[in-house]
């Protein structure tokens, strides 16, 4: 017996040191800035940042100093002491910020630290806020907390850095559950802290239309509410509801708020107002908008399909673009999302309207309909100088002149469209949809979940441009993006959890070039890394650590 009982002290004290061990090489790892940069040098010594330290601007634009204030705010939150600005480049304990024509990339930038100074050298005021994201990574990570530290250093390093893709992006759905305002700014703040560029604003569902329009205001008074909503999963038989109101939307004014935060992070938000599918909460609200105005319509209480979408008569458009038309004013983004995806056409071949418009405009079928339909609003948006992204069911009908596809049910559409000529965003639910289970136990052992099984390892192993592709094709790819659907995700510190340290693996794959990740160095900084999370009080996931 007490054999036994030694051998499991031993083995107890064996993990407790490998665990300490671990702890401490976490600790005293000195580069742990995540996307890894292209190059980064090692150097020794560093640099001690304190209340005389200052920056020193050689060009003082706004867009410039919108990088060093966030810099100057996030050290004053911690010491208590902002760095102030200085209108002499001094030699010592000072920040150098200057835009370099030198450099390439519009998102490049070159990052220096040593015992005297910090220089941050960009093309753009863009690469200069990203330099910042990296020395912020740096910093240890009680520069998170408001904390009185007063003083502490930065390791001595020379950093050249740009992104592989322009396109970096992480989807927000609010629609099937809506979250606080101020929680879609901290999550905007985290993709800012991962050089995440793109913030894909999932606003309209069956479920839920959240967005306030002036000219339409049964949207949010009528669509934006579901009378109650499903428990456990849309699976389980019987279904069984909560029988409570829910609802909310958000006020052009508040999105505006927001689409300044953003700017100021130099994140682009791109609104998504789905067509002609997933459009029940609207036509819960006009039902002359559907080809059975007669008809019940109502705001979905449960997840999937559904068999009623937007009838493609001139009411619909006149609605649709008087809507755009009001988007584009909140969002100044190039692009506009208009879905286009799960859009069953049962409605359209029972309704003598849509049949009509087949015959009129010389079309073959119903996939050919909706083509026209994406092609009409397409053009509307492209009068205002602007885009379309759509997922990729938009390319069944033929794909509209200027669209950009946005590749969910795998690469074939990315690739189809690639091969057209089209612009593509990869976006494959097979490892960017994260909303899915992290641990093989799923839904025994996890939150409620919509299935699959995606860890963190096989996120990072994604290669957004398919071998399949030419290298002229392979151009075509502007990057990747993660989504996150909220069908089972309630709440924030919930959305908190399946997304982070999953959006880690996905700054690394649009930023990093492919021959330089590894995931066990990604794991190695992860671990140090991720105490910035901790301090940000951010629910993140632990199952990375593991693979159960």
């Amino acid at each position: 017996m007490f054999r036994r009982t030694a051998v499991q002290v031993i083995i107890a004290f064996s993990c407790f040191l490998m665990l300490h061990l671990r702890a401490s090489a976490q600790e005293k790892y000195r580069y742990a800035i995540i996307p890894k940069p292209v190059k980064l040098e090692e150097r020794e010594g560093e640099f001690t940042l304190n209340k005389k330290t200052t920056i020193y601007l050689s060009s003082a634009t706004a867009d410039l100093k919108k990088a060093t204030d966030f810099l100057s705010d996030l050290v004053r939150n911690a010491t208590g002491n902002p760095l102030m600005y200085t209108d002499k480049a001094a030699k010592k304990n000072s920040i150098h910020v200057s835009l370099d024509s030198s450099i390439t990339h519009q998102e490049g930038y070159e990052l220096t630290v040593s015992s005297k100074s910090i220089q941050i050298k960009a093309k753009t005021p863009a690469g200069a806020f990203l330099a910042v994201q990296s020395l912020r990574q740096l910093f240890p990570a009680d520069i998170e907390a408001s904390t009185n530290l007063k003083r502490f250093t930065i390791p001595a390093v020379h950093i050249q850095d740009e992104p592989r893709f322009a396109y970096r992006g992480v989807m927000l759905d609010v629609a099937r559950h809506f979250m606080p305002l101020n929680f879609i700014k901290k999550y905007i703040d985290l993709l800012a802290f991962y050089k995440i560029n793109t913030f894909h604003f999932h606003l309209t569902e069956d479920q839920g239309w959240r967005i306030e329009i002036k000219k339409y205001p049964k949207l949010q008074q009528v669509g934006a509410w579901r009378k109650e909503t499903l428990i456990g999963h849309n699976n389980d038989k019987p279904r069984q509801y909560d029988g409570k109101r829910y609802g909310g939307y958000y006020t052009q004014e508040e999105l505006k708020e927001l689409v300044k935060y953003a700017q100021d992070r130099f994140i682009t938000i791109i609104p998504e107002i789905e067509m002609p599918g997933h459009s029940q909460a609207a036509l819960a609200a006009y039902p002359e908008l559907g080809c059975s105005p007669d008809a019940n319509y109502e705001v979905a209480t449960h997840w999937g399909i559904f068999k009623d979408i937007y009838c493609p008569n001139e009411a619909t458009f006149t609605f649709l673009e008087d809507v755009l038309t009001e988007v584009m004013a909140i969002f100044p983004s190039k692009y506009i999302h208009i879905g286009g995806d799960e859009a069953p056409k049962d409605a359209w071949k029972k309704s003598a309207y849509a049949q009509e418009v087949i015959k009129r405009e010389g079309l073959k079928d119903e996939h050919e309909l909706q083509s026209y339909f994406i092609q009409r609003m397409e053009k509307f948006l492209n009068s205002k100088g602007r885009s379309i992204i759509g997922w990729d069911e938009i390319l069944e009908g033929g794909l509209a002149p200027n669209a950009t596809v946005m590749s969910w049910r795998g690469e074939k559409g990315g690739i189809a469209a690639a091969k057209q000529g089209h612009k593509v965003i990869m976006s494959p639910s097979s490892h960017l949809y994260i909303d899915s289970y992290q641990t093989k136990a799923g839904r025994k052992g996890e939150p409620l979940a919509i299935g699959r099984y995606l860890p963190l390892e096989k996120v990072y192993s994604y290669n957004p441009v398919p071998k399949s592709l030419t290298p002229e094709e392979g151009k075509l790819v502007l990057g990747a993006q993660a989504n996150l659907w909220t069908e089972y995700i309630p709440t924030s510190d919930h959305a908190e959890f399946m997304s982070f340290p999953r959006i880690c693996a996905l700054a690394e794959i649009t930023w990093t070039p492919l021959a330089q990740k590894n995931y066990q160095d990604f794991l190695k900084r992860l671990n140090s890394n991720i105490q910035h999370l901790d301090k940000l009080k951010v629910n993140y996931s632990k199952y990375y650590q593991s693979t159960p």
